[in-house]
């Protein structure tokens, strides 16, 4: 006796509308996820991309015949170096502002007291006035230098793992270039996505650390010959700046604006203004954009939008962060589905247009 062949049911496909809200609803759990261990995430970020930067070192290493694990551990080397390069700044210039803050506090009152005055005599009310005073307050001064030291602190505390991830990420490093090797041709798509991707993140902060360094430089000549104390301080912010994309310039430029408002009023104040704008806005704004657009094929509404976003998913790291992540979500996201060429199209990925 034959048995009657059983029905199937098959679930009728999902609307496109609810497709796009359940991948909404899973980024979003996803983001929340990241931001509750952005301790975790912001080093093994930054740990990533400095082994993403100082991974060619091992090539002529290897070509020379150097063993695998000696060229890894050169990898960790120069990965170091780096981060001990950038502590060292930081740490200088942090000591450097918490003491100018001290030597200056005296002037500051003064500023603050000239400002209250002016604000009364024009006839502002006392909430203005108050306001005006307690931004050069020395005590909230020397609060946001606190809080900019806690910041650094918690860069430096989370130092441990930093140095950890760059040891396992260089040496996992060496075995990923012989994915293709062990895969075939199977895995030919997926390493070009990341070959492009670790590329483009070289690029982003060679064309970044270069401009930075003319900027540090321009910027820190300029407030010596205007007189401005600490001039290196200066432009060790305006180089750390510049890795912050489109608003680095006006985060470098208010501590010596105000610092040149209390050593020398408003005439001071306005010139180290315009020395900022004439040499930050013109290699910043107008120059540098056209070499990291070339460099990483991302749009500036994008590369704008990617500073908000990854500041407030893993914090001030995210700053710094912001292009390198957001080139991996579209390596990850879009750069696999050919359904989404017109979402890179639009994030200003040139490829995706061929």
């Amino acid at each position: 006796m034959k048995r009657a062949p059983s029905s199937v049911m098959t679930p009728p496909p999902l609307s496109p509308t609810l497709t796009v809200l359940i991948g909404l609803a899973a980024a979003v759990i996803a983001l929340t996820g990241v931001s509750f261990a952005r301790e975790l995430v912001g080093p093994l970020a930054l740990a990533a991309v400095i082994v993403i930067i100082c991974h060619p070192v091992r090539h002529p290493l290897e070509r020379r015949g150097w063993p695998r694990w000696l060229a890894t551990t050169a990898v960790i080397v120069v990965a170091y170096l780096i981060l001990a390069f950038l502590a060292l700044l930081l740490f200088f210039a942090g000591t450097q502002f918490v003491r100018l803050v001290g030597d200056y506090a005296d002037e500051l009152r003064q500023t603050a007291q000239a400002l209250i005055d002016g604000l009364e005599a024009v006839g502002l009310d006392q909430q203005a006035a108050d306001a005006t005073a307690s931004v050069l307050d020395p005590s909230t001064i020397a609060s946001f230098a606190a809080s900019l030291g806690g910041t650094v602190l918690g860069v430096l505390t989370a130092f441990f793992f930093v140095l950890a991830y760059v040891i396992f990420m260089a040496v996992d490093g060496a075995r990923y270039t012989r994915a293709e090797q062990s895969f075939g041709v199977s895995a030919r798509a997926a390493v070009g996505r990341f070959q492009k991707f670790n590329t483009g993140v070289r690029r982003y902060y060679i064309v970044n650390a270069t401009f930075g360094a003319i900027v540090a430089i321009i910027d820190g000549l300029a407030l010596w010959a205007l007189d401005i104390p600490a001039p290196v301080v200066w432009a060790i912010l305006a180089f750390v700046t510049n890795f912050i994309p489109n608003i680095g310039f006006v985060v470098g430029l208010i501590p010596p604006a105000l610092l040149a408002l209390v050593v020398g009023g408003w005439p001071l104040m306005l010139a180290v203004i315009a020395v900022y704008c004439v040499v930050n806005v013109t290699l910043q704004v107008l120059i540098q954009p056209k070499f990291v657009s070339d460099a990483v094929d991302i749009t500036l509404t994008l590369s704008f939008f990617s500073v908000i976003f990854w500041t407030f998913i893993i914090g001030p790291l995210g700053a710094i962060l912001s292009i390198p992540l957001t080139l991996l979500v579209r390596a990850l996201i879009l750069e696999g589905d050919p359904g989404a060429r017109w979402l890179r199209w639009l994030s200003g990925d040139k490829d995706a247009a061929r």
